[in-house]
């Protein structure tokens, strides 16, 4: 690093945001105090003293206002700086060579005012306090900043006026894909949510009595506690769905992912929008979602592989949501090229043997089983045991052998030029497409059945998405043979 960059870095300009932030965080943080203004509100109401709620509305006011005095940022020659805190000073400063990602997102107010939201990725976890944000910047200006922030690290123009690659469109969403939405679980897990923030706020006692749930008491002793159970799981099923299907297209409506050789766009949301570049020279394959679920509705859902990118954490390395499982696929094959050829998702894998499905059956039926005897125990003691019980101890018997059957056949892998492939899993399959040479490390392990049953766990390390992928129950005479396979002399000792 130059004297002279340094020189010309202090010589940089302090930046602040957009003044039309000053409209957006106070009603952000009066959103996130929304629960407390409410009782303030009601305890109000009832003591004739609105004062408490004035007051906490306009604390809130003041603390906005003061974030703007309190933030700036520039943008340097050798680092991008950030400077924050209202009470407790903080100065953030990223070097560019480590810039992995730019996203821009806009809410529904930040795009009513023309503003956005630009968040820098260097691959590191980040706390609380550690991600660099700058929210809120005109609209207008995002893009040329982002493009000046991912310049160096993605693409270097052999002149300053060659003109950057075209974009061509490779995949486009479709109105037709929210029927893939129901079959997930973000519609229950948002009512179960909803829920738990009514009973946590004090509104479980004006639950419990209200009239719903009082006719659903009387409706169960007047028809029986099977027909409510079995109504209720159906109106929580409708519900359910049309709650991921209003999620599913207000984050998904419009996406549109195109490549220009160097870069992936990924751009989807109606009302909050969200814009994402990943660099292709970080991308390491592609993981393909198939949860039992979607994939009886023949759907199925594709990640990026990325370097820097964690895909543990919810980062930004989605490429397609739940969609037709074709176009998954297609689109599979177009992200990798000539390696989506070779890793197409439709081709067969090399099965583990009769050892390792052995193991599927065995691990799905003995949780039921000892269930089972459990049960047993009890009505040979005299326990009155009803007829019901041991009807759902059959139907899990049976949903656990099917479920075995689906893991049988999910569960391989390949061994391609310069790639692994590998799948497994039943209601939550996934298949891993993973070039050989973002593998920075193995590890073959054996658990103490595994060793009974002569099989092995075979992990690859890699910095790249969750950091590590498995090849589960592999024969372990096999096992270092085929470490061998993929990355040529980090096996061979040991296969000897």
């Amino acid at each position: 690093m130059s004297n002279e960059l340094l020189a010309e870095e202090e010589q940089q300009p302090w930046l602040r945001l957009d003044k039309r932030m000053l409209l957006v965080h106070p009603v952000n943080e009066a959103v996130k105090v929304l629960p407390v203004l409410l009782v303030s509100f009601i305890v109000g109401s009832q003591s004739g003293n609105h004062l408490w709620g004035l007051i906490i509305v306009a604390v809130v006011v003041v603390f906005a206002i003061l974030r703007w005095f309190t933030t700036s940022y520039r943008i340097g020659p050798v680092h991008v700086q950030l400077r924050t805190g209202v009470f407790q000073k903080k100065l953030l400063s990223v070097p560019r060579s480590r810039i992995r990602s730019v996203d821009i997102e806009a809410g529904v107010l930040h795009r009513v005012l023309g503003l956005s939201i630009l968040r820098i990725g260097t691959g590191q976890q980040a706390g609380k306090g550690e991600k660099f944000e700058l929210n809120a910047l005109d609209s207008k200006v995002v893009p040329a900043l982002r493009e000046e922030l991912l310049e160096r690290v993605t693409r270097r123009l052999d002149s300053p006026n060659e003109a950057p690659p075209a974009e061509n469109e490779i995949a486009h969403w479709r109105t037709s894909w929210v029927r893939y939405a129901p079959f997930s679980f973000t519609g229950v897990v948002t009512i179960a949510a909803a829920i738990g923030v009514l009973f946590q706020y004090g509104f479980a006692e004006t639950i419990t009595e209200s009239s719903v749930v009082t006719d659903s008491i009387d409706s169960a002793e007047r028809f029986g506690i099977a027909v409510v159970i079995v109504v209720g799981l159906l109106v929580l099923l409708a519900i359910a769905s049309v709650f991921a299907c209003v999620r599913y297209l207000i984050a998904y409506g419009n996406l549109t992912v195109t490549d220009d050789g160097t870069r992936l766009h990924v751009a989807h949301g109606l009302l909050r929008t969200r814009s994402t570049t990943l660099d292709r020279k970080r991308l390491r394959g592609t993981s393909l979602s198939e949860p039992l679920l979607l994939r009886v509705a023949k759907g199925a859902k594709l990640d990026a592989i990325m370097t820097g990118v964690s895909a543990e954490k919810k980062e930004s390395s989605l490429l397609l949501p739940q969609a037709p499982a074709v176009e998954a696929r297609r689109m599979m094959t177009v992200v990798l090229g000539d390696a989506g050829l070779h890793g197409d998702a439709r081709k067969p894998l090399v099965v583990h043997g009769p050892a390792a499905q052995r193991r599927r059956y065995t691990r799905a039926v003995l949780p039921v089983a000892v269930v089972a005897a459990g049960v047993g125990v009890a009505e040979y003691a005299g326990a009155p045991i009803p007829i019901l019980v041991w009807a759902a101890l059959a139907v899990l018997f049976v949903g656990a052998l099917l479920v075995a059957w689906d893991r049988c056949r999910g569960l391989g892998h390949a061994v391609l030029p310069g790639w692994l492939i590998t799948q497994h899993g039943s209601l939550d399959r996934k298949r891993h497409s993973l070039e050989a040479a973002g593998i920075i490390g193995w590890t073959v392990r054996q658990s103490f059945f595994q060793r009974r049953a002569g099989v092995a766990t075979i992990v690859a390390a890699t910095p790249a998405g969750v950091g590590h992928y498995e090849i589960l129950d592999v024969p372990v005479d096999q096992a270092w043979s085929l470490v061998e396979a993929v990355t040529p002399g980090a096996g061979d000792k040991w296969a000897r």
